[in-house]
């Protein structure tokens, strides 16, 4: 019998580890191709983050590779809603068929929420600084031709 994968630890783990792909190794084991598509965009969107605090906000590369960070946490965050927001009936069959229900409770909805919450912001966040930084590209390439 396969080990049982619990709906709240899946939740929570996308909550706080989903960047790395954690949830995904949880529910399908470390071969999960999807899985192993999270860390690259991660760890790539935290150099650029290091690389802005260390050479400010108009080195481009960072502003490039940032992005990539936002993403991975929002998809991460998108992953966490549906597996809380998943019915327990329907969660048991797919991930533990003849294993008797087991219900997940208020730590997933907690979790959910947070999701939510965060997995906006992040979003929102990622959104306003790519166009910021578009725009003030933009803006830019407008002044070196004006002159």
């Amino acid at each position: 019998m396969a080990a049982y994968k619990s709906k709240t630890l899946a939740t929570w783990l996308a909550l706080l580890l989903g960047g790395f792909g954690l949830h995904r190794f949880y529910l399908h084991g470390l071969a999960d191709r999807w899985g192993w598509l999270f860390p690259a965009p991660t760890l790539l969107g935290l150099y650029g983050l290091q690389r802005m605090e260390q050479l400010g906000q108009d080195d481009r590369l960072s502003w490039l590779l940032m992005p990539l960070l936002g993403l991975s946490l929002a998809v991460a965050m998108l992953s966490a809603i549906v597996y809380g927001l998943t019915p327990d009936e329907k969660w048991q069959a797919r991930h533990n068929p003849g294993q008797p229900l087991r219900a997940s409770g208020w730590a997933a909805v907690i979790a959910v929420i947070l999701s939510l919450l965060i997995g906006g912001a992040v979003l929102m966040t990622t959104i306003a600084f790519s166009a910021q930084r578009y725009f003030e590209t933009q803006a830019e390439a407008a002044r070196e031709i004006s002159q």
